[in-house]
């Protein structure tokens, strides 16, 4: 199945609660959270894209695709449009999505969203806190329609799965989906 799905890493935000900080580049246990990141996803996927709005030349020296939202670097219009354009950009049949800032993320995400999908279009990982919106295995097909969404105003990734039935997945550790987002984030990530 890996050779089906292509990785993308949606790290295109303004960093607000990190003090305006490329999340990607912020340190974590000696290393940026982009790399701890793309360790853990390189092994579940063909070939992994990198949503960036700034920093592009800095994202490019990682084994990755890299390439902004429709929007541009000033706009930071939220990750809908990060996953937009990476839908748009896609080789393989399926997008694994994943937010540059969980460096705990799942070894076996792609194998357990791929495994529970059925016939779905899209399946999201869920935890006891909830649906964990930006940890997605999507089909290549559904472009059209994330696009339709951000033109119709529409930015919230969880509304937008929540509207096209995605199939929910169940993950016990919690952790593992643990975001650095804020500068306390950063020191209790450990």
């Amino acid at each position: 199945m890996h050779a089906q799905i292509s990785g993308l890493v949606l790290s295109g935000g303004a960093g607000r609660r990190m003090g305006g900080r490329d999340k990607g580049w912020v340190e974590w246990q000696g290393r940026p959270l982009i790399e701890h990141v793309l360790v853990r996803l390189h092994p579940q996927v063909a070939e992994v894209f990198i949503s960036a709005n700034r920093n592009r030349d800095r994202y490019a020296s990682l084994d990755a695709e890299v390439f902004g939202d429709a929007a541009g670097a000033e706009v930071y219009p939220g990750p809908l449009a990060g996953i937009a354009a990476g839908l748009v950009r896609v080789r393989t049949d399926w997008l694994l999505v994943v937010p540059c800032d969980a460096p705990h993320l799942p070894l076996d995400l792609a194998d357990r969203l791929a495994a529970a999908r059925g016939a779905a279009r899209a399946a999201v990982a869920r935890t006891e806190q909830g649906v964990e919106p930006l940890f997605c295995l999507l089909s290549r097909d559904l472009a059209g329609e994330a696009n339709a969404a951000l033109r119709s105003g529409e930015g919230s990734v969880h509304r937008w799965l929540a509207g096209l039935n995605a199939v929910a997945v169940d993950f016990d550790d919690a952790r593992s989906f643990t975001n650095v987002n804020t500068a306390d984030d950063e020191r209790s990530a450990a």
